[in-house]
């Protein structure tokens, strides 16, 4: 990876046209905007678009004003009555798979609109991701599933209670009795499942997820004989090795790990320490993009990596007692060497991860190495697995079997969708058939439902009582926001029915249940309490020191298989924004551009330059890859720094039912998935088929050419040149043709970014469209570059193309204060107000689009259609009834969350004093798990903003053109090994670069 002195003859490029400076990518970025985003007669009608607002956003208010029937806790206490108008807080939690995420949720007058991080729970310390971001969307979508079915016939609930009685007699101890679930972490839930065995002991439950920590959990188990939970402390780790794990974004607790590692990138004074962070990953993830060296492997040879590492430590003297097979992985030496040593110096405050793709030998070597390093205790722990439900893929194994046989008869499906995502060598459709009864319950009438017999909706998290166990051991429970909108029930409710064959409601169970944890006197006092709060921490650590009992590793557990072009790798991974298509139907995360790609709107097969070279293929030429006796059809889309003769597709699209959302949208790849190729298979083959398919990519909207937008050095250069981001873009002193205006008085409002700490996982982006009512507008839009999305996540590759490095950077209006979009609207729709904000008045704009072509940054956005128009109020209730709704042919763009900062000064004003430095958070700078955004008055040199801003490697955009940018950026830093460092600078010398 070519390196120089900072940014000095280092080329930054966001995509292979740019980077190749085709004639194509030239004209593009002359017409400033992509080539069709003037409004053309298309045949593209107003009434398509509002069909597909309809089933995303139109519909959220619905019936969406009841309250809950219980009483739920405010998280900050209010006056007794509620005051219409202002919102109140609620704390709850968010269930995926094992992690319990703690929120607080915005109620206007009864209704959930906004998602918030707990700042007092472990799971999300105050910050989300776009999952939860976008959880409210899914609450209000008129595609849920709202009523009992059997067989397709509308039913009733107590319709099937009726039957259930029936069979509930019939059934017995539940002989050919069995259920399917998600996995989960939760007493109440998990009290419900030892009721059910106890009613049922001879009935079976199962549980299974396509994408899980399965692995981790077997290999831990592996290393120990021992049932155990990791928790990992970034925040204490000097060095950090990740093994295809993407723990920023796509693993469990990745806002923790988010937090914890960024923690580590604070560098607010040259010579201060930074953590060191080593990636060996197949495909670019952002964990990679973060990296301070990054190695490109198969997924397959990162196991053989991790064996070569385990023999260069004991080289070094590392007690590790276990006998290791033989390496047979060729590894850059220097590289290898370079992290061993580093390791060795850090005992005690290093730390190693492996993703889940990695099998689970692999993991229980991870958990060796950090036992001998000192790192359990310390950077990692383990506490014991209590309340919880684990997943297998084994397990659904067992289950088909059972169903093919006779031994299971009837089946319940709990929020599960087999049909869709199971391996397809089980042939889930052939067992399903054989059931005499199959009762699905899921949120939709999904693939699953469509194959049993009854189905049961189910409820929303923030229509369920509930709780979970944190990864650290502390307890939650889950309030309800808002009385169910259908007629659904949550899962507790539906095992509780099974049992009993009576209804029961959450709130009953979750505090009979929680009798049991709050035992003895003040249960009403201590329970209201865990409500306010949203969690309970535990009395004391429950982390172990568990022993080692791991004597050897199978040598087949590390081999490799030989792959070529026409035998390829093929990785499968967990959508970043759909998932494991669970939010499929969230057109919020479908229109989320991929933080590394850019891809929306469905999924692409990724091949690095090389191996597209060689198999002559290129961006959207539409491929049949085959496994086995299965084969799709799929467009390819190239992936620099993407391991060669290998292939990475993602899971959680291609969906056939559940939503006018989800359907249609990409191609699913559990059709190539089996029990032995779960996570990543050798053999794939691909073929061209000659088509070609336009993917919908925002990766080169808004660029900008030749200008120093991302600045950076190493942490070496830094101490040398504290001063180095202001100095890389040199420029005459600035003259005004006017007398500029002074900001001096009153509140003045900035913002920094750090781009140190921040890995472009989107938190912000979705955040920002919760906040702002900001409508979705479809594939086809998107490829005409009218995305709206008021910040643009920008992705910067520097270096080679078969190995760079990644840049994020978040992209928003700036604030100017000579902001050139104000010099040219003929009608001052844009103007600055006495605080700095450039604002918009919605209801003066005349659409001349003069701002947007003005604009050095792109970041405005213009009404092409009414997303809105023609809708009844109560359809338009999911919004943020604090902005305003924008209709066809206004522009907008990033107001600072203009709403927030005056409700601020209206309670202060109220309260007498002036507005606390840090009351006000943008929606951005709240969502953000890195803390890279910092918000508030740069007129007070003692808040947060102003000192960021005094840090030395603080720098804005464009300066030279005398903007004046109220958002400033921190450039962003890199901590190399020297010794790699050092091989680097002399194969670029030599004229070539090691791979």
């Amino acid at each position: 990876m070519k390196r120089g002195n900072m940014n000095e003859g280092k080329q930054y490029w966001r995509s292979l046209e740019q980077l190749a400076d085709t004639p194509e990518f030239k004209k593009f970025v002359a017409a400033e905007f992509p080539e069709s985003v003037e409004e053309v007669a298309d045949g593209v009608s107003r009434r398509k678009f509002l069909g597909l607002m309809g089933a995303s956003i139109a519909f959220a208010g619905l019936v969406s004003c009841r309250r809950p029937v219980e009483k739920i806790v405010p998280y900050v206490v209010a006056p007794e009555n509620i005051i219409p108008g202002v919102p109140r807080y609620y704390a709850t939690i968010m269930p995926v798979g094992l992690s319990n995420y703690g929120l607080l949720v915005e109620n206007h007058d009864g209704r959930p609109t906004k998602i918030e991080g707990n700042p007092d729970h472990s799971s999300t310390r105050g910050a989300t991701n776009a999952w939860l971001q976008a959880s409210v969307l899914e609450l209000y979508d008129p595609d849920r599933s709202k009523q009992v079915r059997f067989k397709g016939a509308i039913k009733t609930w107590p319709d099937f209670i009726a039957f259930w009685r029936s069979e509930k007699t019939r059934l017995g101890k539940g002989k050919k009795l069995a259920v399917l679930s998600r996995s989960f972490s939760s007493p109440a839930l998990y009290k419900a499942y030892q009721n059910f065995k106890q009613q049922f002991p001879e009935a079976r439950w199962f549980a299974y997820e396509s994408v899980s920590d399965e692995n981790i959990f077997r290999g831990i188990r592996l290393a120990t004989g021992q049932d155990l939970r990791p928790l990992y402390h970034y925040e204490r780790a000097k060095v950090i090795l990740s093994l295809e794990a993407d723990f920023l974004l796509s693993e469990s607790e990745n806002i923790a790990a988010h937090k914890g590692f960024s923690k580590g990138r604070k560098v607010l004074k040259a010579g201060e320490e930074m953590n060191r962070l080593y990636v060996v990953e197949n495909h670019f993830s952002i964990t990679g993009g973060m990296a301070d060296h990054r190695l490109r492997l198969q997924t397959q040879q990162v196991g053989a990596f991790a064996l070569a590492l385990a023999h260069a430590l004991k080289k070094r003297g590392l007690a590790l007692d276990i006998d290791l097979p033989a390496n047979a992985l060729k590894v850059d030496a220097v590289w290898l060497n370079a992290l061993a040593d580093d390791l060795m110096k850090n005992k005690g405050k290093s730390l190693i991860v492996a993703g889940r793709t990695q099998p689970a030998e692999v993991h229980a070597l991870v958990l060796a190495l950090n036992k001998t390093l000192g790192n359990v205790g310390a950077t990692v722990e383990y506490l014991p697995l209590q309340d919880a439900l684990l997943p297998s893929k084994n397990q659904l194994a067992d289950l088909v079997r059972a169903m093919n046989s006779g031994e299971v008869e009837t089946l319940v499906t709990l929020d599960v969708n087999p049909a869709y995502d199971a391996p397809v060598d089980l042939n889930w459709q052939q067992a399903a058939g054989r059931l005499k009864t199959h009762i699905h319950c899921g949120l939709y009438f999904d693939e699953t439902a469509q194959q049993a017999h009854w189905h049961l909706p189910l409820s929303h998290y923030l229509e369920a009582w509930g709780d979970g166990r944190n990864a650290d051991g502390s307890l939650s429970v889950a309030q309800p926001m808002i009385a169910p909108l259908y007629d659904s029930k949550s899962a507790l409710e539906v095992v509780h029915l099974l049992t009993t064959g009576l209804a029961a409601s959450g709130y009953e169970l979750v505090r009979a249940a929680w009798k049991e944890i709050l035992p003895g006197q003040n249960f009403e006092k201590r329970w209201k309490k865990v409500l306010n709060d949203g969690y309970l921490a535990p009395e004391k650590s429950d982390a172990l020191n568990p022993t080692l009992t791991l004597k050897t590793l199978s040598e087949q557990a590390f081999q490799t298989k030989s792959t070529a072009n026409e035998i390829l790798e093929l990785v499968f991974r967990p959508s970043p924004t759909v998932f494991d298509g669970r939010f499929a139907n969230n057109g919020w995360l479908q229109e989320l551009p991929d933080p590394v790609t850019k891809l929306t709107w469905g999924n692409g097969l990724l091949l690095s330059p090389k191996t597209a070279q060689a198999l002559q293929v290129g961006n959207g030429d539409v491929v049949e890859l085959e496994v086995g006796q299965n084969k799709i059809k799929i467009p390819v889309w190239i992936q620099p720094g993407h391991a060669d003769h290998s292939a990475s597709l993602l899971l959680g699209y291609g969906r056939t039912a559940g939503g006018k959302i989800a359907s249609g949208v990409g191609v699913n790849a559990s059709v190539l998935r089996t029990l032995a190729g779960f996570n990543f298979v050798i053999g794939a083959r691909l073929r061209k088929t000659g088509e070609k398919e336009e993917m919908a990519t925002t990766q080169d909207h808004g660029s900008m050419e030749g200008r120093p937008l991302v600045r950076e050095a190493t942490v070496e250069e830094y101490k040398n040149e504290p001063h180095f981001a202001e100095k890389m873009e040199e420029h005459p002193p600035l003259k005004s043709l006017w007398k500029e205006r002074a900001y001096d008085e009153g509140y003045q409002w900035g913002m920094t970014i750090d781009l140190n700490s921040c890995s472009g996982c989107n938190a912000c982006v979705v955040a920002c469209q919760s906040e702002n009512n900001i409508p979705i507008v479809g594939k086809e839009q998107v490829l005409k570059g009218r995305e709206m999305h008021w910040i643009r996540l920008d992705r910067y590759y520097a270096g080679e193309l078969e190995d760079p490095e990644m840049v994020a950077q978040p992209m928003a209006c700036a604030q100017c204060e000579n902001a050139p979009c104000e010099q040219v609207c003929p009608v001052q729709a844009t103007t600055h107000d006495a605080e700095g904000l450039n604002v918009m008045t919605y209801n003066r704009c005349i659409g001349t689009r003069y701002c947007s072509n003005n604009c050095p940054f792109k970041v405005r956005r213009f009404n092409f259609f009414n997303y809105t128009g023609g809708l009844a109020d109560t359809l338009k209730m999911a919004m943020n009834p604090d902005v305003t709704v924008r209709s066809r042919g206004v522009m907008e763009k990033c107001t600072y969350c203009v709403q927030r900062i005056n409700q601020a000064k209206i309670n202060s004003k109220n309260e007498g004093r002036a507005v606390r430095d840090g009351e006000i958070k943008t929606a951005c700078e709240q969502a953000c798990p890195a803390d890279a955004i910092v918000f508030g008055n740069i007129n007070d040199p003692n808040s947060a903003v102003s000192k960021m801003k005094q840090v030395d490697r603080d720098y804005n955009l464009l300066s030279g053109l005398n903007l004046k940018t109220r958002t400033s950026y921190l450039a962003r830093l890199r901590n190399p090994n020297p010794l790699i460092e050092k091989r680097l600078q002399k194969k670029e010398m030599e004229g070539g670069l090691v791979s």
